[in-house]
């Protein structure tokens, strides 16, 4: 049985259709195709259930592809264990606004590092099926819902509430979480527990001018004087830090904040690679940078 083989078989498994694995695998659709016949002939059983738009895997073809995981991280940690460093292809999903303002800084160090370790990220909110795309480790925040899946925790991150200068000049600065019914207020489009950020605290409803389904869209009405917003302390901790936001009820905000977890497959954490890579966030998120920023604000308004 070839290594190759296998390797095929597991991407088919992961991308859901022979195009989609040739694509990601650079070969030809048929060279997929024959590869993963000749698994099955191997076998003598059918490992996957072929039609025109999608693949899915037989009772027996999920029970090979756990055997296929196991043999595929077996050889590359025996590959691992001859080699000076980890090396390997990682492939991260993770909440957008957290890979770009905390992962992507920090992925020269890594790869200085780690140089033969190569990354693809996969960014997205959507909570559900974190690993069904066939990543390695998933970084997700918030809590989590029961699983097969493995979580350890990287750091933590409070939620600000906050506006620009220009606004809070405009309309006044609420004082009490009540007064942000008199105020226009900046929502996720998407029905997440992210949204009505409010209702625990008054029951009257606030303006809601503009909604976006992304943090970014959120964050740049904000800066422009568009609203009052609520964002993961991670990803405002450069404008609070350089007086673009003014965070707002900082004895009301929660000092625990929310955890920010990787996801792992259990067969998958003796990889020398994904090994590496959460031992470098855990590392580089003890003491998470963000927290000092929005204390460092706090301590410089108290001194005023």
């Amino acid at each position: 049985m070839e290594l190759r083989d296998l390797e095929i078989f597991v991407r088919v498994a992961e991308e859901g259709n022979f195009s989609a694995a040739a694509r990601r695998l650079r070969l030809k659709p048929s060279s997929v195709s024959k590869a993963v016949t000749r698994l099955e002939s191997r076998q003598d059983c059918r490992l996957v259930q072929r039609s025109s738009r999608a693949t899915h895997l037989t009772l027996e073809g999920r029970n090979f592809l756990e055997a296929a995981y196991h043999v595929i991280d077996a050889m590359q940690e025996v590959d691992a264990t001859g080699a000076k460093q980890p090396s390997g292809a990682l492939r991260i999903r993770s909440v957008p606004t957290f890979a770009r303002y905390q992962l992507a800084p920090l992925m020269p160090a890594f790869r200085r590092r780690y140089p033969q370790i190569s990354i693809e990220f996969q960014l997205s909110n959507e909570r559900t099926a974190w690993l069904g795309d066939g990543s390695d480790v998933a970084i997700v925040s918030g809590d989590l819902p029961s699983s097969d899946l493995i979580a350890r925790r990287i750091a933590s991150s409070r939620w600000i509430i906050c506006a620009s200068p220009g606004y809070l000049a405009a309309r006044g600065c609420p004082r009490e979480l009540e007064e942000l019914c008199q105020h226009e207020c900046l929502n996720f489009s998407m029905p997440t527990q992210w949204n009505n950020w409010w209702h625990d605290a008054h029951e009257h409803q606030t303006a809601t001018p503009f909604t976006a389904n992304h943090g970014d869209m959120l964050l740049a009405l904000a800066r422009s004087g568009a609203g009052i917003v609520r964002l993961a302390e991670y990803h405002i901790s450069e404008d609070l830090a350089a007086g673009r936001l003014v965070p707002l009820f900082p004895k009301q905000q929660d000092q625990n904040g929310e955890p920010i977890h990787a996801l792992y497959k259990d067969r998958r954490y003796q990889s020398a690679r994904i090994r590496a890579f959460l031992d470098f966030l855990t590392e580089h998120f003890s003491d998470p940078p963000w927290h000092h920023a929005y204390e460092q604000v706090l301590l410089n308004d108290k001194n005023r």
